[in-house]
């Protein structure tokens, strides 16, 4: 095969911010130790990728949602500290992890039996104190199946840590009771917004994800986060429109003077969905707006205060996830997770 040109789309990856956005996180879960939740492709950014730059930073514990993304962690971490949270739904997914040498998240009295059916051994338990996703509840921990799990992290999960509820302390109380009621050797409930909450819900292990990759769930985060990701995406054609001609689909922007537009390799197939269209990118800090709707694997740009740029030079995409998620409406975490992969091509 002949060799691959290169792409009109990249994505820079500050490593060195997410090291020390992992830093932090770790400092402010204080006594307790932070892990780093690397599901979803790592957020968007590459799971492989940022599992490294993680645990070259000092993260010693993982965790995924689906089987699929604990293989592609192989050779990236020391896969016994790798938590898998959807748990183990059938037979071949217990003997996956046995083969892998990961931990699965044990949800449920069935998940449990199974578990042991297969042979045991370490393994996690998550316990619903209130979000009601996945979880037992707590009137299943006496079940004989979950006292004979070794059970390394009992874990529960926030519902509103992003916010002042009193949701949080009841299920902190709850989970402090699940504590006291089933042996394990560590215990887990804090997600990036937890570790803002404090102290009391750091237990022995805290989880973060948003935070790490650039993301500011709660104010008492910010200034301490540091920005993560940083697309750009090339100008693949200048063209002149004249007035009264229209751009993209649907005809929604027409032009009503002479302008120099650049049409830009960035679509909704990379994450740049429609909701951003009334924004802009950006030229060596200038900012470009876009013309038209955003469409499948392009965008426009009004050039006109950037008459230097051409064919083949690079566009900044706004990636300030705070800032980005307040001008469009998307959450922070969808910013994140729904790059596609061409960024990374």
């Amino acid at each position: 095969m002949a060799d691959l040109p290169p792409p009109s789309l990249r994505l820079n990856l500050d490593e060195g911010a997410l090291a020390a956005n992992w830093r932090a996180l770790d400092a402010l879960s204080g006594a307790a130790r932070a892990g780093a939740a690397v599901k979803a492709d790592g957020y968007g950014l590459g799971a492989a990728r940022v599992a490294r730059a993680l645990k070259a930073a000092g993260a010693q514990d993982f965790f995924v949602a689906h089987w699929s993304e604990a293989a592609e962690l192989e050779g990236a971490i020391d896969m016994r500290r790798l938590s898998v949270l959807h748990g183990p739904l059938r037979a071949e997914d217990a003997a996956f992890a046995r083969a892998l040498g990961v931990r699965p998240v044990i949800n449920s009295v069935p998940q449990a039996r199974r578990w042991l059916e297969s042979g045991g051994g370490p393994c996690d338990l998550m316990v619903d104190t209130g979000i009601n996703r996945l979880g037992l509840a707590p009137a299943d921990l006496g079940d004989p199946a979950v006292a004979a799990l070794e059970i390394d992290v009992l874990m529960s999960h926030l519902a509103s840590a992003d916010e002042d509820s009193a949701l949080n302390a009841l299920q902190l109380d709850r989970f402090r009771a699940a504590c006291a009621a089933v042996p394990a050797r560590r215990h887990s409930l804090a997600n990036s917004a937890g570790i803002a909450l404090g102290a009391d819900y750091a237990f022995d292990l805290t989880r973060p994800g948003l935070a790490l990759y650039g993301g500011v769930p709660r104010a008492e985060l910010a200034g301490r986060i540091r920005q993560v990701a940083r697309p750009q995406a090339a100008i693949i054609q200048v063209r002149m429109l004249s007035p009264g001609e229209s751009v993209g689909y649907n005809a929604t922007f027409t032009a009503d003077r002479p302008l120099r537009a650049g049409v830009v390799s960035l679509g909704y197939a990379d994450g740049f969905l429609r909701c951003r269209g009334q924004g802009a990118l950006h030229h060596r800090g200038g900012a470009l707006p876009l013309l038209g709707k955003v469409s499948m694997d392009m965008v426009v740009v009004d050039l006109s205060a950037a008459p230097q740029a051409g064919e083949g030079d690079w566009l900044d995409v706004p990636f300030d996830l705070p800032g980005a998620a307040s001008a469009c409406g998307l959450s922070q975490y969808e910013l994140l997770t729904t790059l596609g992969r061409r960024l990374r091509a």
